[in-house]
């Protein structure tokens, strides 16, 4: 695995302010470089693929759109588009290990650093995102 950087602006939290009072801050101290990034580890598909083959059962979670995942999804996913994780976190333990992945692994990097600045202990990106999946790991695999 190797660490990536993404800019944190677009997923620090609003502090709400009414009448002068600022709500409680609910995000975790994500690990951040000097410069504010969120770091996330990432993990290639080839070594995802062999730690599946092992038996390893980390979540992988789908942040693509449901007609993207009509098109093709991976085996035992559990899909959540990107928009409605704020909601649905209820659904994701915050202490299993979470590989996050969407179509060329942009939007699921920002999920991954959205889960981890909310106390989930070990979120991974799939660098590349199902589309390196399908070109390294399953050359047969439909791609869009």
């Amino acid at each position: 695995m190797r660490s990536c950087v993404w800019s944190a602006a677009p997923l620090v939290g609003i502090l709400v302010v009414v009448a002068g009072f600022v709500g409680p801050r609910i995000m975790k101290h994500a690990p951040l470089q000097n410069n504010g990034n969120v770091m996330i580890d990432e993990i290639l598909s080839r070594d995802l693929k062999a730690r599946l083959d092992k038996g390893d059962q980390p979540v992988l979670l789908d942040v693509r759109e449901p007609e993207e995942v009509a098109i093709v999804r991976l085996p035992g996913s559990i899909h959540i588009p990107m928009g409605e994780v704020p909601g649905r976190l209820h659904e994701l333990d915050p202490d299993k290990e979470i590989i996050v992945y969407c179509h060329h692994g942009v939007r699921s990097l920002r999920v991954a650093q959205f889960l981890a600045q909310r106390d989930f202990s070990h979120v991974v990106n799939l660098t590349g995102g199902i589309d390196a999946w399908a070109l390294e790991v399953e050359p047969e695999m439909r791609r869009y």
